[in-house]
């Protein structure tokens, strides 16, 4: 015989339940729902109440946050729409950081509001919250030190889209890597540079920021002549050229003051150099200085003046000298000259001696 089957038979057989028993039974279950019914309706309305009043509020805070988006995205569409704010606004730029704002505010609010309705439901069960605080504060100190890199570079393209240190479309020196904005997250920083590449830059490794496309640039053009030309005859030339070009299309728009002739910059034996200076729109530098060399150029060598580097000067040309081509006197042409005499053949005579 088995095991399992000496188990069966060794095994009492149950006692069958009476009638008094079951109804004893059903008494003591219905007296205990009857006891208890009441702190569970209210437990259960309790925590309706909090997970409706919790929606309620998220729905409220994350709308109102969202009319402040738009409301945001209109007055920039409104101040685009002038003359000077098409220079001062920029749409894209405003909306990804309208959009970035919001988005951390929707986040943010979303958190606190729907981790304290989990709180409040756990404590309506009549559950400890104090270890689960502890071990939340514990885990959140592990997974801080763990992605601190991740909570630096969050924190940091948070203050700079609140600060508007930089946006789309700009150009700027972000140490690392240099070139024009693309696109702004929250984590990385997209930059396309000068040959075109695309550079992801981190947030966090950003250290120092150089925008070259807020408030005004300065282009600035020397000059380089002879040192023998007229100072004054230069400056009304240079004055000239950029006065007519602050007068055309489209370098109207793009000079934002006149062309200064600051000075002498630097002066040797064969050269002298003048600085040229003019504030401009932003992003436009490299255009303005390129367009201010061209017209400086044209108007010295219409008023007849040279510019270091051109051709070199050819040299005046002076008579002919008749004795250049004459070879100069021999000593042998003198019978009398010691080098004449001692190359002079001896006699015959003296050689028979």
């Amino acid at each position: 015989m088995s095991w399992s089957a000496l188990a069966a038979a060794t095994e009492p057989e149950p006692m069958p339940v009476t009638l008094d028993e079951a109804a004893e039974r059903a008494t003591n279950a219905a007296s205990w729902v009857e006891e208890n019914w009441s702190t569970w309706l209210n437990t259960g309305l309790r925590i309706l109440l909090i997970l409706v009043v919790a929606l309620l509020l998220r729905m409220a805070v994350r709308r109102a946050l969202t009319k402040l988006i738009e409301r945001m995205n209109r007055s920039a569409q409104a101040v685009e729409g002038t003359t000077l704010g098409g220079l001062l606004v920029n749409t894209e730029r405003r909306r990804q950081r309208s959009e970035a704002i919001g988005s951390v505010l929707r986040s943010v609010a979303s958190f606190l509001i729907l981790g304290t309705a989990a709180l409040m439901i756990l404590g309506a069960f009549k559950i400890d919250l104090a270890p689960l605080l502890a071990s939340a504060g514990v885990a959140g100190v592990a997974i801080g030190f763990g992605a601190r890199n991740l909570v630096t570079d969050f924190l940091s393209g948070v203050f700079m889209i609140l600060e508007d240190q930089y946006g789309v479309g700009d150009s700027i020196d972000a140490g690392v890597a240099s070139g024009e904005v693309v696109e702004v997250g929250l984590r990385v920083t997209k930059l396309r540079g000068v040959d075109g590449e695309i550079w992801y830059v981190r947030n966090g490794e950003i250290k120092r920021i150089g925008n070259l496309s807020q408030g005004w640039a300065t282009a600035g053009v020397d000059v380089t002549v002879r040192p023998t030309e007229d100072l004054e005859k230069v400056r009304a030339v240079i004055a000239e050229a950029g006065d007519a070009m602050a007068k055309e299309e489209p370098w109207n728009e793009r000079l934002w003051g006149p062309v200064e002739v600051l000075g002498l910059s630097e002066v040797l034996l064969d050269s002298m150099t003048i600085r040229v200076s003019v504030k401009t729109m932003p992003g436009k530098k490299l255009g303005v200085e390129r367009e201010l060399r061209w017209r400086i150029k044209r108007g010295l060598d219409e008023a007849g003046i040279r510019i270091v580097g051109g051709l070199p000067p050819q040299p005046e040309e002076s008579p002919a000298d008749p004795t250049a081509g004459v070879a100069a006197p021999s000593v042998f042409a003198s019978t009398t000259s010691p080098q004449s005499t001692a190359a002079t053949p001896l006699p015959k005579s003296d050689l028979s001696k």
